[in-house]
């Protein structure tokens, strides 16, 4: 039952991850479309929220809530906390996973309200978030170390300088 358990549990983790790289995306793009004429504005804008109420009600919350059934199924019945430390620390990043889930519901419902909280470089930003979770749980998974995944972070870290690198080198490219 555990293997069954855990491939259901690493699927669903699959299809959440996918709704949270692709929501701060669908975001960027229809702030980005306010910049359009008005007419071709309305289709993107109207378009990119189709999509993005889909993506979020019909992938990233089921995902999340399957993820987090089995996820909790499998520590009550496999993983007693006292004897495995590191999938404390894993929860705590799944926790604010799960805080970084509900801030996109948020923003998603600002822009269902027809306000534009944020420029397309703040979501850019944002959109990497989700993989600073993914890489520090991975490692904690894998390696069952806080101190392998601190390493792991510390590669991240450089990830994440290239990426703002690479965010501002295509902001100053689309201005110019």
């Amino acid at each position: 039952m555990y293997d069954y358990l855990k491939a259901l549990h690493v699927i669903f983790v699959v299809t959440w991850f996918a709704g949270l790289f692709y929501l701060p995306r669908l975001f960027i793009y229809f702030t980005e479309a306010a910049e359009k004429p008005e007419a071709e504005k309305k289709i993107l804008q109207d378009q990119f929220m189709i999509m993005q109420k889909r993506l979020w009600y019909g992938i990233t919350w089921p995902s999340c809530i399957v993820t987090l059934l089995f996820g909790l199924s499998m520590i009550h019945h496999w993983f007693p906390l006292s004897e495995n430390r590191w999938l404390i620390i894993k929860l705590i990043f799944v926790l604010f996973l799960v805080l970084y889930h509900l801030s996109l519901g948020k923003i998603l419902k600002r822009f269902q309200r027809g306000e534009l909280p944020y420029t397309s470089t703040q979501l850019r930003v944002w959109n990497e978030v989700s993989t600073i979770f993914l890489v520090a749980i991975v490692f904690l998974v894998i390696l069952k170390n806080v101190l392998s995944m601190f390493y792991g972070l510390i590669g991240l870290v450089g990830l994440i300088i290239v990426l703002m690198a690479a965010i501002m080198a295509y902001k100053k490219k689309r201005q110019s």
